[in-house]
């Protein structure tokens, strides 16, 4: 019995110092992106919070895409596929002069006179040099994500995810927290998928968190409000894009929190409005249905964006956000 207390005891410090050095690596990883962005913001004039930006952008869609080589430990994820690094028919070319003639886009950021694109900081400096062909100011840099992506939703999620970067002034920006206060009373299950028949048959994109009316809605993670208003499903809802390409989707809301704007930067635990029965109707409609939070999470690829079951973030929140009020 000793032998089996001794060891399970011997487990659980294993781990304990397994999660340690886990936030312990994470940490290093963060600072040593922040002093790259800010070394390359240093030499290029681009601020550092839009080369975090794009970076992260891009480490988002590597985690969802097949086409993009999996680069799970790096430092910087930024991506260019070898055709674009160093020109067509030129292979995997890393000489500047070489690149430069067959129209590719590698450049030396560590002036050691190769461009690799495996080198973190060629690849900053790279993208650094596409963002400031037309200037530095923040219309000038969006008018080049534009020109570089070719795609309008991923122009607008990088300049939300810089002005969050900007407003904190900092990139680990990690935890989140359960949408309804862990000691309210509330009740869920997972519904994602179930058949709906209100405005056509659909199926459900979300889980509906039941609860009294006026129950406070919080912020499930750092973001910034995407969308703000009426909506003929959902009735008033409100849309906040985390910095990992998600939107997180409240609806049938009693009513909004009195300061929380469009384009507003929130945290986790923020409250954004109250739980009611909104929707199914024009504007102010309600009472079709029980009082509940329909809550929804879509992610982004860079090429589309779908509805994926909530449920098991929901389950992981609450458990942590009430073993952290034990403590």
């Amino acid at each position: 019995m000793l032998r089996k207390i001794s060891l399970l005891l011997s487990i659980c410090f294993l781990l304990h110092q397994n999660i340690a050095y886990g936030e312990d690596n994470q940490q290093s990883i963060y600072e040593k992106r922040m002093a790259l962005y800010k070394e390359t913001e240093q030499s290029s004039g681009i601020p550092w919070y839009y080369l975090a930006a794009m970076d992260q952008y891009e480490r988002n869609i590597r985690s969802v895409r097949k086409d993009i080589p999996k680069k799970p430990d790096a430092i910087i994820s930024l991506y260019f596929k070898p055709e674009i690094w160093a020109g067509p028919v030129n292979g995997n070319d890393t000489l500047p002069h070489t690149i430069a003639l067959f129209g590719g886009l590698g450049l030396d950021g560590d002036k050691d006179g190769f461009a690799n694109a495996n080198n973190d900081r060629d690849l900053l400096h790279t993208a650094a040099t596409i963002l400031k062909k037309q200037g530095t100011s923040e219309e000038r840099i969006k008018i080049m994500l534009w020109e570089y992506y070719r795609r309008a939703k991923t122009v607008e999620l990088i300049t939300e995810y810089a002005q969050i970067y900007k407003h904190y002034g900092r990139i680990n920006l990690e935890g989140n927290a359960f949408p309804l206060p862990i000691r309210s009373d509330h009740s869920y299950r997972s519904t994602f998928g179930a058949g709906r028949s209100f405005g056509g048959r659909r199926v459900h994109e979300g889980t509906d968190i039941f609860a009294g009316y006026g129950v406070p809605v919080r912020s499930t993670c750092y973001g910034i409000i995407e969308t703000k208003g009426w909506n003929r499903l959902g009735g008033w809802r409100i849309g906040i894009r985390d910095l990992h390409n998600n939107y997180h989707y409240y609806a049938h809301l009693g009513g909004f929190s009195k300061e929380i704007q469009l384009g507003q930067i929130v945290e986790p635990g923020k409250v954004i409005g109250f739980v009611g029965s909104t929707g199914y109707g024009p504007p102010g409609t309600a009472g079709k249905f029980p009082p509940h939070l329909h809550f929804g999470m879509y992610k982004d690829n860079g090429y589309t964006e779908w509805a994926f079951d909530p449920y098991m973030h929901l389950s992981l929140w609450e458990r942590k956000e009430r073993t952290n009020t034990k403590r």
